[in-house]
Order: C-alpha cells, then sequence, then structure tokens
C-alpha cells in the first residue's frame, strides 16, 4: 500500500497546487518561468503515476475487500464511463458547446470515473486509488468554479462538440470491448 499512496500524494499533491494554492503556483512561474514550473509538473505527475500503477498492482493483492459491486451496477457503470470519455476529450480540445455548459469537464468526467469506479470496488486499494481521485475532482471543481470565467474565451464550435463525441466514444468502445482487460486485467463484464 505504501507505493500507491506514495503515487496518490505525489500525483494529487502536483495537481491540488492550482486549487490549494494558487498564489505558490504563480509565483513560481513568476520566478522560475512557465517552462520551469511545467517540467517539474510533468516530472512529478508521470512519477506520481507510475507509483499509482505499479503501487495498485501490489495492493490488490493485500487488499481486504470491504464491499461488492450492487447486482446489475455494471451496465450503468459502462453508460457513466461513456459521459466521462466525452468530458475528459471535451476538456482537452478545442473549446465545445460541452466545455460550455460544463465549464471544466476533465475534473467532472474524472468525478463520474472515480465515483462509479469507487462504488464496484470495495476494495482498501480501489477505496484509496478512486476515493483518492474522487476528493481531487471535487476539491478542484469547487475551486474552479469559484474562479471567475476569463472574458477572452472563444466562442464554443459545434465541430468541436463532433469530435470529443465521436473521440470519446471510440476510446470508450475500445477500453470497453478490449484495452480496460488488457491494461488493468479486469474485465468490466
Amino acid at each position: 500500500m505504501a507505493v500507491l499512496i506514495a503515487g496518490l500524494v505525489v500525483f494529487l499533491g502536483v495537481h491540488f497546487t492550482r486549487a490549494l494554492t494558487p498564489t505558490f503556483r504563480q509565483s513560481f512561474i513568476e520566478q522560475r518561468g512557465e517552462n520551469a514550473w511545467k517540467g517539474i509538473y510533468t516530472f512529478l505527475s508521470l512519477l506520481g503515476f507510475g507509483l499509482i500503477i505499479w503501487g495498485y498492482g501490489l495492493a490488490r493483492d493485500e487488499a481486504s475487500v470491504y464491499w461488492v459491486a450492487p447486482e446489475g451496477f455494471r451496465p450503468v457503470v459502462w453508460i457513466v464511463m461513456l459521459a466521462s470519455f466525452v468530458l475528459v476529450v471535451a476538456g482537452n480540445g478545442p473549446r465545445s458547446h460541452i466545455r460550455a455548459a460544463v465549464q471544466h469537464p476533465m475534473t467532472i468526467g474524472v468525478l463520474l470515473w472515480a465515483s462509479t469506479h469507487l462504488i464496484i470496488n470495495g476494495d482498501t486499494a480501489a477505496i484509496l486509488l478512486f476515493g483518492g481521485f474522487l476528493v481531487w475532482s471535487v476539491v478542484v471543481a469547487v475551486s474552479a468554479y469559484r474562479r471567475p470565467i476569463p472574458a477572452d474565451v472563444p466562442a464554443p464550435r459545434w465541430a468541436a462538440d463532433a469530435v470529443a463525441v465521436v473521440v470519446g466514444t471510440v476510446l470508450w468502445i475500445v477500453f470497453l470491448g478490449w484495452a480496460h482487460l488488457y491494461l488493468f486485467g479486469v474485465s468490466p463484464y
């Protein structure tokens, strides 16, 4: 569990920076430059992510089970995950109507992913992993929604919505049909 916890602390810690200490981030960028910030942020994110993957694999072997997924809930997870994939893609693409309506679609996509996975995975490792990301997404969403929307935001484009829906759906199909089992050793079925 220690490796998983260390990975979560590093990964989520660096991702909490803007929400919890926005002045630190801004002063760091002013003193050392945006590239220095991006370099450290990327390094710590990759290090934390690697530790999470390794640690989750180790922790699953020693995890206690506290609950089992509700009967018949898996199809609900599949549908919610489709929305999650579309939101994450919309959050990383050009300004879409989805992004304009949700404002922070990637954060909400992570919130959906974490909450549904937490409901169907009741072991210690899953509680740490998905619970950590759920807490992160709630804190970051609250912080992000409190910030004013910049005045120079470009107008949303329907083409960006189409890309988000198509790419998100294709990724969802790939994960549901093959990648989830291949990458994580767990069938979504």
